[in-house]
């Protein structure tokens, strides 16, 4: 059981996932995009490493309300949300160094 899964958002089941767990980081992305491509082992890798922590998608293409939603004009786009709310936003490919920074505020590491 080493790999946690990174959950496809669409905008029939967001709200749902989003407001069903304490902590989640969503990725905004897109097929064309070069640098969401290169985050995505990333985004996989980190969903193993905080467990505690939902970890999921948004394809920009195919669920652009959610994106225009929530104000998402460059991708990747990760937002943290904490008890259904947005909490944080990273934009760019922010590579493992953001996810980590990122995870640790919320879990309350050092």
């Amino acid at each position: 059981m080493s790999r946690a899964s990174v959950t496809d958002l669409g905008v029939a089941g967001f709200d749902g996932f989003i407001s069903s767990h304490q902590l989640v980081l969503v990725d905004f992305w897109a097929e064309w995009c070069g640098p969401c491509k290169t985050m995505h082992p990333v985004f996989e890798r980190m969903a193993r490493a905080y467990r505690t922590i939902k970890f999921a998608r948004v394809n920009v293409d195919q669920s652009q309300i959610i994106a225009q939603r929530f104000a998402v004009q460059s991708i990747p786009t990760f937002l943290m949300f904490q008890n259904g709310r947005e909490a944080q936003r990273m934009v760019g490919a922010v590579g493992e160094p953001g996810i980590h920074m990122v995870a640790k505020k919320f879990l309350g590491r050092v």
